[in-house]
């Protein structure tokens, strides 16, 4: 029978085998498939990038929740600013106090099309990566201004390193963050975000930083031709710096005018005059290290150590320091003036450098530029070339760039081969070549003829050279190798107002005031003498014996000597102190020791304010162990104050952002505080009771002493000062440091002088009357001009008598003598024939074995 054929539509089966599907539909049916399954893996990848990208990105979801890096201040008393701490150098203005034109001009710089788009471009970041990672270009930007702000808060949030890395990572970071920003915020604040987070070059981030940097006003106050040359920053800060390439700022501030004039902006007529403006900018400031550097830094030390560096660095605090800043430009320049003059004793350490041929000619022209010619006035400093040295004439000739300057040898016969065991006065030079020669590069200070004239006729030399008349006269200077250091303190609050740690900041940091532990030699003595007056009874009559004596302390054996090398036998302890005998200090620490134990004394110096060690030998007396400047002008201020303890304070108050209190040391009597503040402290004083180291009458009769030092002992020269003064000189053997310590009734001071190392000891006579306290009386005198200074107050119990300096025996009224203090019960009064009058220590009890 015949097979029937198949029905239309159906295929034809051959054997059981189904017929083939058309190749067409195959590949439809897995181009669908990989296609969904790629999509799905595109769309899982996305999701992951997405979530990988948007990792640890910073949230800000509201104005209230900006709280970008910003600068802390350190300011003075009377609120000037001394001193910037920062991550980012930044101060938030709001968006109210920002003029128009300042907006524009960054909009037509960065972003014209800023309130049209939605946070991204993404034609001119498409341009962008293009150019820079397939036809590997120079990188270009992009990127809106929105881009921009989020590009600050990831700086912000990761720091600059990993903010700015130039990666497609970052790049998606930003634009995911830039997008959240949008739906977070309206234009206008996005626009406060970007002005106040911008970074405009030199440490200056947002407009408010910039505007104090460089035109030193705020941005309320910027002009148009400012406002556009710091809208030219942003693309590249270091490029177009007005500082450091005026002309290329200048045309990058022409192309925003242009941009600003083509969206309307501005008219054709402002863009004109805008554009011929000069551009003139301010050199940075950097208040930290150009104010108080060595008090700033101290101050630093102590905000870092109670709230940690990352809030200091960030959190915009407001750090009121203690320091007057008069007082501390007095001692800045009282320090200045005294170490150039005791260094010039030390001898000339020789010339900056030598040059010759074409470097010579180079540095003329590096110095014409720093020092124009006719710059210089009377008392400016400046570095020249020597060119020609003339002994016949007396007379060296100085190239200050395009200056011929003249130095004779009445500006220069200081200048001798240094020789500490040289009388200085008895060594200066006749003959300019012996310090100088041609070639040499010098330090110079332009002076007037009066001051050679002064020069010559105070030198100590044969026959006195003739002063020429020349246009430029200079006298030879030199960067001091010597170091000094000096601290002010009012005693009533304890503030620290002033505090210089050394000659140059920027050549060492090291602060000589905090940490330089020296040996205080005869400073140390009012330690001694507190003791033994409080403790053994001392009276000013008190007799010890200066004489010749060996001691043997921790198994050697010593021989102190005074300073003048002689004895005066039997002297009462007022005599001991006024001439600063070593003999009798040393003696009355051994009676402190054998009374009260071997480790009494440094117990009592740590009870006064001495933080450093002080070893159990007798030399300590004399200032063996070392001590820092400020903890002797703490214990000194605990004398001036008659035996009271109080901390030293250099940080007042601590302010945060928000005007929060965070320290407060504020004291009653402060002049600069707010009444609600004075009364907090006035309170806490209240509450607080005060710490009595020493008794107040012991205390007084050693002020009284310290007193005498300073108007007619080893520190007479403090009695110029003109007001009640009390004081110690402090010298080491060989003269390695000099000191004096003094204070009048509400202003105590310390100033040290000496070498770093040691590597030699200051010249031949360098006391501490004659090298230190010259600084310290030049401080006072401009710290206490207009301030009247009371007496010392005599505490209830304390009674004078007038005795014989020699003896310390009492004597009648009308014979000579000198009043001195005493504890009522103890005070001398005139002997009869054959009676003791004044209390001896018979030294061959005490030091017998």
């Amino acid at each position: 029978m015949a097979d029937k054929p198949a029905p239309p539509g159906e295929k034809l089966v051959l054997d059981g085998v189904p017929p083939r599907r058309p190749w067409w539909r195959t590949a439809l049916r897995w181009t669908v498939f990989l296609g969904l399954a790629l999509g799905n893996a595109a769309l899982v990848a996305a999701v992951a990038l997405y979530f990988w990208l948007s990792r640890d990105l910073p949230s800000v979801e509201s104005l209230a929740e900006y709280r970008p890096p910003v600068v802390s201040e350190i300011v003075s008393a009377d609120g000037q600013v001394f001193g910037e701490l920062f991550e980012e150098r930044r101060r938030v203005v709001p968006y109210d106090r920002i003029p128009r034109h300042v907006v524009q001009a960054f909009l037509a710089a960065e972003d014209k099309n800023f309130f049209q788009h939605h946070g991204v471009d993404w034609l001119g970041t498409l341009r962008a990566g293009v150019n820079t990672y397939v036809l590997k270009r120079k990188i270009q930007g992009g990127s809106t201004i929105t881009q921009q702000t989020a590009k600050a808060l990831l700086v912000s949030s990761e720091g600059f390193a990993e903010g700015t890395r130039k990666n497609l990572r970052r790049k998606g970071r930003e634009a995911i963050l830039a997008a959240r920003l949008e739906r977070a915020f309206g234009k206008e604040e996005l626009l406060w975000l970007y002005l106040n987070g911008v970074y405009l070059g030199h440490h200056s981030y947002g407009i408010e930083s910039a505007s104090e940097n460089y035109f030193r006003k705020t941005v309320g106050e910027l002009t148009l031709p400012e406002a556009a040359l710091l809208a030219g920053l942003p693309q590249a800060p270091s490029r177009y710096s007005p500082v450091l390439h005026p002309e290329a700022a200048r045309t990058r501030r022409s192309y925003v005018l242009r941009r600003m004039r083509e969206d309307g902006a501005i008219t054709e007529e402002e863009r004109r005059a805008a554009e011929g403006s000069p551009v003139r900018v301010h050199a940075i400031d950097d208040p930290f290290r150009e104010v108080a550097p060595f008090y700033a830094e101290a101050v630093r030390r102590r905000i870092v150590d109670r709230l940690g560096n990352p809030r200091v660095l960030r959190e915009g605090l407001r750090v009121e320091a203690a320091m007057d800043l008069d007082e501390q430009r007095a001692a800045q320049q009282a320090m200045l003036h005294g170490l150039l003059e005791v260094d010039r004793r030390q001898g000339y350490w020789g010339p900056v450098a030598r040059v010759e041929g074409a470097e010579r000619e180079a540095l003329r022209r590096r110095l014409a530029q720093a020092w124009p010619a006719g710059s210089l006035r009377p008392g400016d400093f400046a570095v020249g070339i020597v060119s020609a040295v003339n002994d016949g004439s007396g007379q060296v000739r100085v190239e200050v760039g395009d200056d011929p300057g003249v130095l004779p040898i009445s500006g220069m016969r200081w200048a001798r081969p240094p020789n500490p065991q040289v009388h200085w006065e008895y060594a200066m030079i006749d003959r300019p070549s012996s310090a100088l020669r041609a070639g040499d590069v010098v330090l110079v200070r332009r002076v007037e003829r009066e001051e050679l004239v002064a020069l010559e006729k105070a030198a100590r030399s044969g026959k006195p050279a003739a002063v020429p008349e020349a246009p430029l006269l200079l006298a030879l200077e030199q960067e001091p190798r010597l170091q000094g250091a000096l601290v002010s303190q009012d005693p009533g609050t304890g503030y620290v107002d002033a505090l210089v740690g050394g000659y140059d900041f920027e050549a060492s940091e090291f602060n000589r005031a905090f940490q330089a532990c020296r040996q205080p030699g005869s400073a140390f003595k009012p330690i001694v003498y507190a003791a033994a007056i409080e403790k053994l009874g001392f009276t000013p009559s008190t007799l010890l014996t200066d004489a010749p004596v060996v001691f043997r302390d921790a198994e050697r054996s010593w021989k102190p000597q005074n300073f003048g090398e002689d004895f005066k036998g039997e002297v009462p302890l007022r005599s001991a102190v006024v001439s600063s005998m070593n003999i009798p200090a040393v003696k009355t620490a051994e009676l402190l020791a054998r009374k009260m134990g071997a480790g009494f004394l440094g117990e009592w110096a740590a009870s006064l304010g001495i933080t450093s060690p002080v070893k159990p030998e007798l030399g300590s007396a004399l200032g063996s162990s070392c001590a820092t400047l400020f903890d002797l002008v703490n214990v000194y201020a605990v004398l001036d104050r008659q035996g009271v303890k109080r901390p030293a304070v250099l940080v007042k108050r601590v302010l945060d952002r928000e005007g929060r209190i965070l320290e407060d040391r504020i004291a009653p009597t402060d002049p600069w505080a707010p009444l609600s503040e004075r009364l907090a402290g006035g309170y806490a004083e209240v509450r607080d009771e005060p710490v009595r180291v020493v008794e107040q009458r012991a205390a007084y009769v050693l002020q009284h002493l310290m007193h005498e030092v300073a108007t007619v002992g080893t520190g007479a020269q403090a009695a110029r000062l003109g007001k009640p003064v009390a004081g110690k000189t402090g010298t080491t053997n060989d003269s390695f440091d000099t000191w004096f310590l003094g204070y009048t009734a509400d202003q105590v001071a310390g100033v040290w002088l000496g070498f770093d190392h040691n590597e030699q000891p200051l010249g031949r006579a360098e006391t501490g009357g004659r090298a230190a306290l010259p600084i310290w009386l030049a401080f006072m005198q401009a710290s206490l001009r207009d301030r009247p200074q009371p007496d010392f107050p005599i505490p209830a119990g304390v009674t004078f008598v007038r005795i014989d300096p020699k003896t310390g025996e009492a004597v009648e009224p009308f014979e000579p003598g000198v009043l001195e203090p005493y504890l009522e019960g103890t005070e001398p009064t005139p002997r009869a024939p054959g009676e003791a009058g004044a209390t001896k220590v018979d030294v061959h009890d005490l030091f017998s074995e």
